[in-house]
């Protein structure tokens, strides 16, 4: 099983880059011409996007490891998968957060997955992935905890392998 999720960023945020722009044109056509507005506006509303575009550009993926943004982690060291509702991922996020923690999440999400990590030489004691999907999200580690378990020669767990 596979799961793959962009966090991309709702619309309002689109909205506000293109107001960005809009306020930015406005304020050279106060004080020049209206071509120097316009290609002003063009100018400040395509930096917003790219803005709003890169920050929610995070993915979330389960394919054969667990990644989130450019982080993965092999099936060896996940452990424990627990799904998070809205009010329960935010008591993690603040008063019950581990600075330790791996965070991979945006401001729009509001519910995720906490994956137990099981490597003693890992800093991080767990990832809080966001997603707008936890259940299938949880599915597809869960799935890759019990199916995509790889081994050295030796028999031990390799990180990443």
């Amino acid at each position: 099983m596979t799961h793959r999720e962009r966090l991309t960023a709702p619309i309002a945020w689109w909205i506000g880059a293109t107001g960005f722009g809009l306020t930015c044109g406005w304020l050279v056509f106060i004080a020049t011409t209206p071509v120097f507005a316009t290609v002003s506006t063009v100018i400040a509303a395509a930096i917003g996007y790219g803005f709003v575009a890169a920050y929610g550009a995070l993915q979330v993926r389960v394919d054969g490891e667990l990644f989130a943004g450019r982080a993965h982690i092999g099936a060896d060291f996940l452990g424990e998968v627990e799904v998070l509702d809205r009010a329960t991922y935010r008591e993690v996020m603040g008063p019950r957060a581990d600075v330790r923690a791996w965070i991979a999440t945006r401001p729009w999400i509001d519910a995720g997955v906490r994956v137990r990590i099981d490597d003693p030489e890992d800093p991080h004691p767990y990832w809080l992935l966001g997603s707008r999907h936890p259940e299938r999200l949880a599915a597809a580690i869960e799935d890759l905890r019990q199916t995509g378990r790889r081994t050295a020669a030796g028999g031990a767990p390799q990180k990443g392998a």
